[in-house]
């Protein structure tokens, strides 16, 4: 990129940063819009008691990367409401929240952890906006189709030739089983992987022969947690970073690989599944070793592509074809920049995302 160009704009963002407080109802909530030079935002609705202003704002910055390295239309965004998901009020909290951001019209919410095809029908239901709905009402649920895992699964096709990895036959360890990590277990095994760890909050189940998946997420569904499940050896929850698996599918929460446990890992690839699951420091240590991590806007661009593709009117074949190319491509298109420039693959693929922003920001009118 022009270097004259990049030097015209500052930052890509935060564009819009909003804090919601609802006293009465007894719940806030907070939206980052991080940038719409590309388009109008578009990210997931995160739900937690535990959610904070500044999580909202990295995974917003992860969201204009991503869209922007996929091709799509779109900035990046997200929203964080502080409840628990389990809360027999969450339709409540959720409409409430969809009437504060109604004017907000450059942010389109979407399904995130906490979040499914139910509560975007409520925001929808509200204000008309929002993607990953349910089909009865013209949606491609994310969830139910695993869009994301669908896309993890692409991603190792491409990755694992340069891991020295085969993919068929090769051991898979995946922390967190919920929607995503469900999923991709199960798009990893349809191309020959053998998922021999998988990991909950409640802890670990191992087994070195194979996890049955069918099985597991029967049992994950019925009793509520991974380790229920057997044959298996049960561990605690850490334990699944340093099981001896070739491919490590971190999917679930911000920042679960640390200095801390960086050096536990023993697999040769990481398909960041959850969306900043890494800190910095973890992935340089892991570069140094000589792991190839794909990085999250990367790797786990299925689902966003598909609301988008949603969003746009396409359909579920067009949306998926769309996945499997755009990651693939991007995949190598990233692994190469870093081999060529001996740079780690965030860096390589946050120069080709930024370039992209930056340009289209250098058309947007001056205020």
């Amino acid at each position: 990129m022009n270097e004259n160009i990049k030097s015209n704009v500052s930052d890509l963002g935060p564009y819009k940063v909003i804090q919601l407080y609802f006293p009465v109802s007894g719940f806030h909530a907070m939206v980052v819009v991080d940038n719409t030079a590309l388009g109008p935002s578009i990210g997931g609705v995160r739900v937690s008691p535990a959610v904070t202003l500044d999580e909202v704002k990295r995974l917003a910055r992860t969201m204009t990367l991503k869209n922007s390295i996929a091709g799509l239309p779109h900035g990046g965004g997200k929203a964080g409401i502080a409840i628990d998901p389990a809360s027999p009020d969450k339709e409540r909290f959720f409409r409430i929240f969809a009437r504060a951001i109604q004017t907000l019209t450059d942010y389109i919410p979407g399904p995130d952890m906490g979040s499914n095809e139910t509560c975007m029908a409520w925001i929808h239901d509200e204000i008309g906006r929002a993607v990953g709905l349910p089909e009865e009402i013209g949606g491609l649920p994310l969830d139910k189709h695993g869009a994301t895992g669908f896309g993890l699964a692409e991603c190792a096709e491409v990755a694992c030739s340069y891991a020295g990895i085969a993919l068929s036959g090769s051991k898979v360890a995946i922390q967190g089983f919920g929607s995503v990590g469900k999923m991709a277990a199960r798009f990893m095994a349809d191309k020959g992987a053998v998922v021999i760890a998988v990991s909950d909050t409640k802890g670990t189940i191992s087994d070195p022969r194979g996890i049955d998946i069918p099985r597991l997420i029967e049992v994950k569904d019925s009793t509520g947690s991974v380790t229920n499940y057997k044959p298996g050896a049960v561990k605690d929850t850490g334990a699944l970073f340093s099981e001896r698996s070739d491919i490590l599918i971190p999917a679930a929460t911000p920042d679960v690989i640390t200095t801390d446990n960086a050096d536990m890992v023993k697999a040769k690839l990481i398909l960041q599944g959850a969306n900043i699951p890494a800190t910095v420091e973890a992935e340089a240590l892991l570069h140094k070793r000589g792991i190839l991590s794909i990085p999250d806007f990367i790797a786990n661009a299925g689902g966003v592509i598909m609301a988008a593709m949603e969003y746009a009117g396409n359909t579920e074949g067009e949306a998926f074809q769309a996945i499997s190319k755009r990651i693939k491509e991007n995949t190598q298109l990233i692994i190469e920049k870093s081999l060529r420039e001996h740079i780690p693959p965030r860096q390589a693929a946050e120069h080709i995302a930024k370039d992209r922003v930056f340009s289209a920001m250098c058309y947007s009118r001056i205020v």
